[in-house]
């Protein structure tokens, strides 16, 4: 684990990436924000708890027949670092779903403790890493909750198109549903606008009022829709590897750089 300026080793970082709406660049903002933390220095972990397994793939895991998977860690309680691989990034390591994952959302209704599989898991590996980052998948079901149980923080993508803000409320509801009754420390503590458009008004009204209800959560970063981010995830490559001299690339080192800094960095 890296340590500060004064050599202490400061907490590790839980951050759940969380939007029930699908298609909002959830993934893309894992898989591309874990890497250039990494890139900066800080050992980072990104768990896929989504069972399309997007976040593996995106990060040159094959996900097919892989012998122990998130699924084995929730369900069977495997020890997490079993499951964890080295990605093509210094630094990164992606812990990869598997398609069972998909049946662990009812697998785990008659499970005992289900809320705190993850959270357990974590726990067990967490001095090992700076940052750990869990995609969770674009629902409120049970594996989403082990993912904001097991968190301290919520970050949360936002489009910059019509309906922007749309199941943002439903969210923040479950977020605080969550803390008020699984864990108390957790909070939205970033949200990244992304898919921005500068040709368009709508972007920039969507940003504005995200900016108006969100204050200094909000990242000064906003990330551009480009084809490079979307062609990135085909060749199992973040950006930063696919193209590290894109617009892309600056846009999620930019907010690399003001999620490790918090919200001092966000307003200078």
């Amino acid at each position: 684990m890296t340590a500060d300026a004064s050599g202490r080793r400061p907490l590790p970082r839980v951050i759940a990436i969380a939007n029930q709406k699908g298609g909002v660049g959830k993934t893309t903002t894992t898989v591309n924000l874990g890497a250039c933390l990494a890139e900066l220095g800080y050992r980072t972990l990104v768990i896929d708890l989504d069972p399309q397994g997007n976040a593996s793939t995106g990060l040159g895991i094959e996900n097919r027949g892989i012998e122990t998977s998130m699924y084995h860690v929730i369900m069977h309680e495997a020890p997490l670092e079993n499951c964890i691989e080295p990605t093509a990034v210094k630094n990164l390591f992606v812990a990869p779903a598997s398609l069972d994952l998909a049946g662990a959302e009812i697998e785990l209704v008659p499970a005992f403790s289900r809320e705190n599989r993850l959270r357990r898991a974590i726990d067990a590996v967490l001095d090992d890493y700076d940052y750990v980052l869990i995609d969770c998948p674009p629902s409120l079901g049970l594996l989403t909750v082990n993912g904001l149980n097991a968190a301290r923080e919520v970050l949360v993508p936002i489009q910059c198109e019509y309906y922007a803000l749309e199941g943002l409320g439903q969210l923040l509801r479950n977020v605080d549903l969550v803390k008020r009754n699984l864990n108390p420390t957790l909070e939205v503590s970033t949200i990244v606008c992304v898919m921005y458009d500068a040709r368009t008004k709508l972007a920039d009204a969507v940003v504005k009022e995200v900016r108006e209800h969100f204050g200094d959560k909000v990242c000064r970063t906003v990330v551009p829709r480009t084809v490079r981010l979307s062609e990135a995830p085909s060749f199992g490559q973040s950006i930063i590897t696919f193209d590290s001299g894109s617009k892309g690339a600056t846009a999620y080192r930019g907010v690399a750089k003001e999620v490790s800094g918090g919200p001092a960095e966000r307003t200078r």
